[in-house]
């Protein structure tokens, strides 16, 4: 066969788009029309080149062009190394990558082309693997307006013309098996774009990645044995809705100063265990360029983290967590993704995960990219992440961040910087399609697990399912229950009586969706100071003010999320650059305050009233007669056999002799009263009981700035 100059000099330079089609062992005739096998090899400044087949045979190979090399054989395909001399030395023989056969099947580029490959991490990027006898790594990589794509590495001195990629047709694939590199290599994709610039990336696809601010890809294996199989089963059978769930937010490179994903293990459960939270929530741990984006502006979405340590040192965080009984929960950044030059954007010269129009491509605020949604590979590549988090690290829930951005064209656009959808609105068809197959899919294939919503606006249906219509979220947080409970509990109480409305108003809504009621990192942040901070009065008011605020809030439907450090009442606005202030618990009444939310969430666990039927009205009551007091907010909570009310008084005053009509008469013991004393409060109360008449009146006392917990037990 011959082989024109241009095809060879492209070849030999590394920019050929079928490096295969010339390299490697091919049918061949020779002068006299009889068939052989003819072998080419790019060895460049070599003085020698044989082919050594596994049978023993050597065959010479002559220098044609450039630093390409042929010979023949007349016998069939085998396997075969190529010794190379060169005038300086050293001598050198190595497996030849043009010999192998692609490693994607065609099964997985009509998936990958449909947008429906739901295991797209095994078949592209980087893989340890066997191959016709050879151990090395199988790369792979989406570039379809690329001319050429070459990997890069120590391996090969970062330099790829001998490490030319092949095209796979129309899917856009990019293929090359590497023998002999294997786990711990650093390497980049270097893209010709259509302009014929050279460009280098990362791994979009990548399961490891160098700390930054390095930005190579690590090709990595696993080898690592889970032991959480009892708490997996016993997830797949449960639904979480109709579970305790209380979440502590973390960002761990905060939480304590030098711990990383093996180490935090230990204290990280103590302290979980010994609060009685049910769940972590981790934000984002995929790599990001920006440590101070905490996560949120993510480069490499299969990537954890390695500021923290390798994968299976995530793995095993996540499993010990699973064996001490605590759900994790891991922030995920589908909403967009930043402009780094060696990341995502513009990846292959063009736009390819964004979207290509500004108007829907961008968010101007956070100057970052949009993904272009509508797009098959696109959607599956975002999809294909949520179940590989779920797959390969056993999470529990993704907290979908940002959805609003996501579900609106004109999210934070003036008129004329967005573009209607086909029928003229402002939704975005493509995102909500997206939404849909990624919840309806990872419920599907991993029953008992928590999609939540971190969504904004009163867009309706964020956890109805699927096949009505709806999202299919599991949970959303509730933000307008965030923002209005705030703005009340900061208030000085004497004022509070005239805004009973921004506590009570959630009440209104509860039951629209499945809720979480979020007191987030994003509440703390950005000049909002702490939780305690924001409290009005002297230290023991903000403290008894946390305390109640606390109270009503995991009494609330709904589910609870904490942000670390509010649990001990951290003073301090947090930020990622230190650490919590754990020196607060040396003060007692900070101790005080943390063992009242361990308190308080035993209290919640032991009390399926206030989680099993949050999701439905009729489970809740308003109550206030016969003395209706704007101070006071009493409700109750229902579940079988389980009952309790809840009485808050917001003001700062005691409330004695306070008339209040309870479900059922007899009495009602305080299970919580969070103006105990061992939690740093006054003591005011009812001596551990409210007793009813027939009718269900009570006459009891309520503390100031105090909520009581209240369950019927039956007279002796």
């Amino acid at each position: 066969m011959t082989i024109s100059d241009a095809v060879l000099d492209a070849v030999a330079h590394g920019e050929y788009h079928a490096p295969h089609d010339v390299l490697g062992l091919h049918p061949d005739v020779d002068a006299a029309g009889k068939p052989v096998w003819t072998v080419r090899a790019r060895r460049p400044l070599a003085a020698t080149v044989t082919a050594v087949f596994a049978d023993g045979e050597r065959t010479a190979l002559s220098h044609v062009r450039e630093g390409v090399w042929a010979g023949t054989t007349t016998a069939g395909p085998r396997g075969y190394l190529l010794e190379t001399t060169y005038p300086d030395g050293p001598d050198h023989t190595a497996d030849d990558p043009y010999r192998h056969l692609p490693t994607l099947g065609e099964l997985d580029l009509h998936l990958i082309r449909e947008g429906r490959h739901e295991r797209l991490w095994e078949v592209l990027g980087a893989h340890v693997r066997d191959d016709d006898g050879s151990t090395g790594t199988a790369f792979a990589v989406w570039a379809p307006n690329a001319r050429a794509v070459r990997v890069v590495g120590a391996f090969n001195d970062w330099d790829g013309q001998g490490h030319a990629m092949r095209s796979l047709g129309a899917s856009g694939i990019w293929e090359l098996f590497v023998p002999g590199v294997g786990a711990g290599a650093v390497y980049k994709f270097e893209i010709r774009t259509a302009s014929g610039a050279w460009i280098l990336k990362a791994d979009p696809m990548a399961r490891a990645a160098e700390t930054p601010p390095a930005t190579a890809s690590v090709v990595t294996s696993t080898s690592y044995v889970w032991a959480d199989g009892d708490w997996m089963r016993a997830r797949a059978e449960q639904q979480p809705v109709n579970r305790p769930m209380s979440v502590y937010e973390v960002h761990l490179g905060s939480w304590r100063e030098g711990l990383d994903y093996r180490s935090a293990a230990e204290p990280l459960i103590a302290h979980v265990q010994a609060l009685g939270f049910t769940h972590v929530e981790f934000l984002p741990l995929a790599e990001h360029p920006f440590g101070g984006s905490w996560g949120y502006q993510v480069s490499g979405y299969y990537a954890p983290t390695s500021r923290f340590g390798t994968p299976d040192d995530l793995r095993g965080l996540i499993d010990r967590l699973h064996r001490a009984g605590i759900g994790v929960i891991m922030d995920w950044v589908p909403g967009h993704f930043p402009k780094d030059a060696f990341a995502l954007g513009r990846f292959d010269g063009t736009a390819l995960y964004e979207h290509p129009d500004p108007r829907r491509g961008e968010h101007q605020d956070w100057g970052t990219y949009v993904f272009d949604y509508g797009r098959n590979e696109v959607r599956n590549f975002l999809v294909a992440n949520a179940l590989y988090w779920f797959d390969e690290f056993h999470v529990d829930g993704l907290r979908v961040d940002a959805v609003a951005s996501m579900l609106y064209l004109d999210y934070s656009r003036a008129d004329g910087e967005w573009e209607p959808n086909v029928y003229g609105g402002r939704e975005n068809l493509e995102a909500i399609r997206f939404l849909q197959e990624v919840n309806a899919t990872a419920y599907r294939l991993h029953p008992g697990i928590a999609m939540i919503a971190e969504e904004s606006t009163s867009f309706s249906g964020v956890t109805a399912p699927t096949d009505h219509g709806g999202l299919g979220f599991g949970f959303k947080w509730n933000m307008g229950w965030m923002n209005d409970s705030l703005v009340y509990i900061q208030r000085d109480p004497m004022y509070r009586s005239y805004h009973a409305g921004d506590l009570s108003f959630s009440f209104v809504y509860a039951f629209s969706e499945n809720f979480i009621l979020p007191i987030s990192h994003d509440e703390v942040v950005h000049g909002k100071g702490s939780l305690l901070a924001k409290m009005p009065g002297d230290h023991w008011q903000k403290l008894a003010n946390a305390r109640a605020f606390l109270a009503y809030m995991w009494a609330h439907p709904g589910k609870q999320l904490l942000f670390m450090g509010q649990e001990f009442g951290q003073l301090s606005e947090w930020s990622q650059e230190r650490q919590l202030d754990w020196w607060l618990l040396d003060q007692p009444s900070h101790r005080q305050l943390q063992d009242f939310v361990g308190a308080l969430n035993a209290t919640y666990a032991g009390l399926p009233a206030l989680w099993e039927r949050d999701g439905e009205s009729s489970a809740f009551e308003r109550l206030g007669a016969p003395a209706w007091n704007p101070d006071v907010l009493a409700f109750r909570r229902d579940a079988g056999d389980s009952r309790a009310v809840i009485v808050c008084n917001f003001s700062g005053a005691p409330l004695r002799d306070y008339p209040l009509q309870l479900p059922a008469g007899g009495r009602w013991e305080e299970v919580l009263n969070t103006d105990a004393p061992q939690f740093g409060g006054s003591g005011v109360g009812n001596l551990g009981a409210v007793e009813a008449d027939a009718s269900g009146l009570a006459t009891m006392v309520l503390p100031p700035l105090g909520v009581l917990w209240l369950v019927p037990r039956a007279r002796t």
